[in-house]
């Protein structure tokens, strides 16, 4: 009698397990509910499985469908419990429920400071807040930026300090389109920062610090210390930096728009690539070792220690844990001689880490990683088999493309909604990059070896600084041609979902040969296409401006459809990096195109006629002849410039509708508008405090 199959899905149970518990995170993290109605539900599915162990067995398998309803419900409520619980927000003892402008605030620093342009920054965890009462204890932690200073030397990990500064909230810009900084925070369980000067913080005498933390950084420092004393060159040494242990203070900017635009920029961030050469290398060296008895714990122990080892010292970033996590399951999987699925320990891993922190969800690098890791496991054998060479060598080219082209298949969306570009020569980059980035990993980690013998670490990192030269100049001539990325790209997450639902349904197809998934791959396509439709014809209606939140600078689009006009500072235009971080977003989120001039606006002596508004930029004083001496009645004024005006000479002089105050002003005299606005019942806005303006006309 034929032995009836199992079943695809009863040996992936963790992947079972993983999809009521992502849905727990997500459902927490956006209706924010208290915990007593899923402490109650729990308690329910509990006592009602209790209850079933003790019925009959017949009866046991006739609702054997509920069992597993409970487990779903069971592990929906401890997602909603963990997201509750690490939500910083929830704590009684949070930094924001107690603090004042009056308290002092006594802080550990968590980390050795990071130089920026104009500041040193660190993470900083709260012990204590000095009130009128007495201490209170609280949680929390906050980023310190410290003015550059000689004093500065004496401050490092483990340093406690206490200042009386008031701090400010994380806000995000309120640019259309721009990242979120705040959650981003928020997921770390930051609220808060300050700018601290000389004077203004005292360095207590006591150091906290916890003994694991404190070997890995002075292991990353004598790494850096190694790296700048044998890689001096300043671009080397950062792309040195990055592909070791994931430090990026040192990155040139534009080099790594580069690596990014052409697709590459996983071999400068620490991930499961660089892990996974490690653990290849690894299983190697202890080869000879395998076949002995005093090994048979022994070695995966030490391979294990490694691998974690190498991912503390990287940073621990979600997608090296994952890998950390998946290689360990692998290894005792393997030692047990028990062959599991590795889409199984694929699952594990993800299970294991959104336990420690559901805010991994949101992380891009936990999401490209895992997405890249799936779409190698399902379509890299299917693309292999399409060619096959008798040469060797060229069988072995192809075999390492097959595993670039199917790690895209299921990357591609993700990197469209969260980057909108495409980069088309990925598979030439990846080509020379991948190889080339691990040889020169592996030569890295051989420096760190030998730097006690300054003859051959000299040789080591000239050779080591000309390879990723060479590298930086391949990626950036590769950058420079017209046709190596995709800009402008928006999906919705809608859409997102649509393009992974025809993916897999044409894969189901391809590899399944079931019709259905044809079938099901043109609805879910045809459903993207008229999703993409929709978005279209709602752009070319569309007629609004934006004043953006950019420090110290004007920068406003006028839009009708899809293209707009800009008014602004010229030192901004010049600027790329400004650009793309503040006004690139928005503009791809709108897609639009700039013009010199767009139907149905027009300017005259900084008033705007669009549509059927009227704005005035007011950047003067009032009584300078022209058209700001005429009586108007516009309906928006932006006051930018920081205009020596009065808000009782605005009202006096204007009808104001609105009025916006942008980020070129000083926030003391915002405040000063504010309260003027307030006592004359006007209706403003402002752009530092509040984010970027935004109206619909």
């Amino acid at each position: 009698m034929p032995v009836k199959p199992i079943a695809p899905w009863k040996e992936i149970p963790f992947l079972r397990l993983l999809a009521p518990f992502v849905a727990g995170i997500i459902f927490q993290w956006h209706y924010r509910l208290p915990m007593w109605p899923f402490t109650l539900i729990a308690c329910c599915c509990f006592a009602t499985m209790v209850f079933l162990s003790f019925t009959p067995e017949t009866f046991r398998y006739r609702w054997r469908s509920l069992r597993g309803i409970l487990i779903y419900l069971l592990l929906f409520c401890a997602a909603v419990f963990i997201t509750w619980q690490k939500d910083a927000s929830n704590n009684v003892n949070r930094l924001g429920r107690w603090y004042n402008d009056l308290s002092a605030i006594a802080v550990t620093i968590e980390e050795p400071l990071a130089e920026k342009n104009k500041s040193f920054k660190a993470d900083a965890s709260v012990d204590y807040l000095v009130l009128q009462v007495g201490l209170k204890k609280v949680n929390g932690k906050i980023i310190l930026y410290f003015q550059k200073d000689v004093s500065l030397q004496k401050i490092g990990y483990g340093s406690q300090i206490i200042f009386k500064k008031p701090l400010q909230e994380i806000q995000n810009s309120g640019n259309p389109g721009a990242f979120d900084y705040r959650r981003y925070c928020h997921f770390q369980g930051i609220a808060h920062q300050v700018y601290l000067k000389p004077g203004e913080f005292k360095i207590l005498a006591d150091k906290k610090e916890n003994l694991l933390k404190k070997i890995i950084y002075r292991s990353r420092e004598r790494i850096l210390n190694v790296l700048n004393k044998f890689i001096p060159s300043g671009r080397e040494r950062g792309v040195a930096e990055a592909l070791l242990i994931g430090y990026r203070d040192h990155l040139d900017k534009d080099l790594v728009q580069s690596y990014s635009n052409t697709g590459v920029v996983h071999v400068i961030a620490i991930s499961g690539l660089h892990l996974g050469l490690i653990y290849a290398v690894l299983l190697f060296l202890f080869k000879p070792f395998g076949k002995r008895k005093i090994s048979r714990w022994l070695r995966p122990a030490v391979i294990i220690l490694i691998l974690w080892s190498f991912s503390l010292l990287a940073g621990a970033s979600a997608s090296v844990l994952r890998s950390a996590v998946m290689f360990t399951a692998l290894i005792i999987s393997e030692n047990r001689k028990h062959q599991s699925s590795i889409y199984n320990s694929l699952a594990a891993s993800a299970f294991l880490l959104l336990c420690y922190n559901p805010f991994y969800l949101w992380d891009v690098g936990f999401q490209l990683s895992y997405a890249a890791v799936l779409s190698i496991l399902l379509f890299q054998k299917p693309i292999d088999n399409w060619f096959y060479f008798q040469n060797k060598l060229l069988n072995k080219f192809w075999r390492l493309n097959a595993v670039t082209l199917s790690a895209q298949v299921l990357t591609v969306p993700v990197v469209m909604y969260h980057f909108h570009q495409f980069p088309t020569l990925f598979l030439f980059t990846n080509l020379l990059a991948v190889p080339l980035s691990g040889i020169i990993l592996l030569g890295e980690i051989l420096l760190c070896f030998v730097a006690v013998f300054p003859a051959p670490a000299s040789l080591l990192g000239e050779a080591l600084q000309y390879l990723i030269s060479f590298m930086n100049n391949f990626i950036e001539r590769m950058d420079r041609v017209p046709f190596s990325v995709v800009n402008g790209i928006r999906l919705s997450i809608t859409e997102t979902a649509l393009l992974f639902a025809t993916i897999a349904a044409v894969a189901w197809w391809l590899l399944k040969k079931k019709n259905a998934g044809l079938i099901g791959g043109l609805a879910f396509f045809m459903l993207f296409l008229s999703a993409r439709a929709v978005y279209e014809i709602m752009l070319n209606k569309q007629e609004k401006i934006i004043v953006y939140n950019v420090p110290k600078l004007r920068a406003i689009d006028f839009i009708s459809g899809r293209n707009y006009i800009f008014d602004g500072d010229s030192s901004l235009l010049e600027d790329a990096f400004m650009q793309n971080f503040h006004l690139k977003p928005s503009r791809i989120y709108h897609g639009i195109k700039r013009k010199n001039e767009i139907q149905g606006c027009y300017n005259k002596a900084n008033l705007y006629l669009f549509g059927n508004k009227k704005i005035l930029l007011l950047s003067g004083k009032l009584n300078n002849g022209g058209l700001l001496s005429q009586k108007l009645n516009p309906d928006l004024i932006i006051v930018t410039g920081n205009p020596a005006v009065y808000i009782d000479q605005l009202a006096k002089q204007f009808n104001i509708n609105q009025i916006v105050f942008d980020s070129t002003n000083p926030l003391w005299k915002i405040q000063k508008w504010k309260k003027d606005c307030e006592r004359l019942h006007l209706r403003f806005h402002s752009v530092p405090e509040q984010g970027a303006f935004i109206i619909d006309l």
